[in-house]
């Protein structure tokens, strides 16, 4: 059976999995970029008057939201973050779909040349 060839990195050179590691140590928790105990009544009460995943809704579909999106991220500013109008109410699938499109470095990537 064939074994997969050796990985050859500059010395030095950091793999993806410790680039990972760096970045999520620098981001923080959940709870130190805002996400807390006020978050989670305000989440709650906008999923109360907000129900469906607007995508699905679009479509004419009926699924429910459970997650509060922030349609422009807010990267850390705070007005942003508790700004009601750039909320949208989410499926997890939906969430995760438009994070891995939009929102994530992957997606925001420069164009290699």
């Amino acid at each position: 059976m064939p074994t997969r060839p050796p990985v050859h990195r500059p010395q030095g050179a950091r793999t993806e999995a410790q680039r990972k590691a760096d970045y999520d140590q620098r981001r923080g928790t959940a709870r130190k970029r805002g996400y807390d105990s006020r978050w989670d009544k305000a989440r709650k009460a906008y999923l109360a008057k907000h129900p469906l995943c607007v995508k699905h809704e679009a479509k004419g579909e009926t699924v429910a939201a459970i997650i509060v999106d922030h349609i422009i991220p807010h990267r850390g500013d705070k007005a942003l973050f508790w700004d009601s109008d750039n909320w949208q109410p989410l499926c997890k699938p939906c969430h995760d779909a438009k994070t891995a499109t939009e929102d994530s470095a992957f997606a925001n990537r420069a164009p290699r040349s």
